[in-house]
């Protein structure tokens, strides 16, 4: 099927298939390649990384009731998560 002849119902299918895909607190380009990105990130700071992922909380704290509401409050949660796994695992 020729994407020129794609009716209204077949996009609006697609569009809903993208949503459900989407992640945007960890999106799916943050983890091509070898290693997430996260990981990466992790490697070059070394023992400075819990400062790195408590900073990026503040952040999306700070800025959550002016800009993206839940979705930043997720994102802070995702990092907070991650700090609790780091210390966790220590």
């Amino acid at each position: 099927m020729s994407i020129d002849k794609a009716t209204p119902q077949e996009w609006d299918r697609l569009g809903q298939i993208e949503k459900a895909n989407h992640d945007p607190v960890n999106p799916s380009h943050y983890k091509k390649g070898k290693f997430e990105c996260i990981e990466y990130i992790k490697q070059q700071l070394g023992k400075e990384f819990p400062s790195y992922l408590e900073g990026s909380a503040i952040k999306y704290i700070h800025r959550f009731k002016f800009k993206n509401n839940i979705e930043d409050l997720n994102k802070a949660k995702w990092y907070i998560d991650k700090l609790i796994e780091h210390y966790e695992n220590l």
